[in-house]
């Protein structure tokens, strides 16, 4: 084999072990990537069915029922201008309650129920995730724009 074809050889085993490493590593990132959703969009049927998502917003007041004898709780989280219910079975966080912020983490199943694997509560009196916050923030535009009109 003549010195040309020998780089020519390499280059290219090179460039395809490069390619195989990148599409690795976009599969890998795909697969760990959880998005951001609000009741409304989650109602407006914008979050995926079946696919594990992140939903946030405020534990509605009067929401919370727990099951006998069990560790599942049900409960809806609202933004203002939408709620969905969520069924979570585990130890919720210490600092979860009505009326405070939260954000779950799930599926959503055919039936439109949140099916959450993990709640997650705030850490003080001043802090949301700020997402839940930017959702929030939108629904009060939208409520206030739809009570002008």
């Amino acid at each position: 084999m003549k010195p040309r074809h020998k780089k020519l050889a390499v280059i290219t085993a090179g460039v395809t072990a490069l390619g195989f490493a990148a599409v690795l590593v976009l599969n890998a990132f795909q697969s760990n990537l959880v998005f951001f959703f609000s009741p409304t969009q989650v109602i407006a049927n914008e979050a995926p069915v079946g696919k594990s998502f992140r939903v946030g917003g405020l534990v509605e007041e009067g929401s919370v029922k727990r099951e006998q004898d069990s560790t599942t709780v049900r409960f809806s989280i609202t933004d203002t201008a939408e709620a969905i219910q969520v069924v979570y079975t585990g130890i919720l966080p210490d600092l979860f309650r009505e009326g405070k912020g939260v954000v779950a983490q799930g599926k959503l199943d055919s039936g439109g129920i949140f099916k959450a694997d993990e709640v997650l509560a705030k850490h003080d009196e001043n802090y949301m995730p700020p997402e839940a916050a930017l959702a929030l923030e939108e629904a009060a535009k939208a409520q206030r724009n739809s009570l002008t009109q």
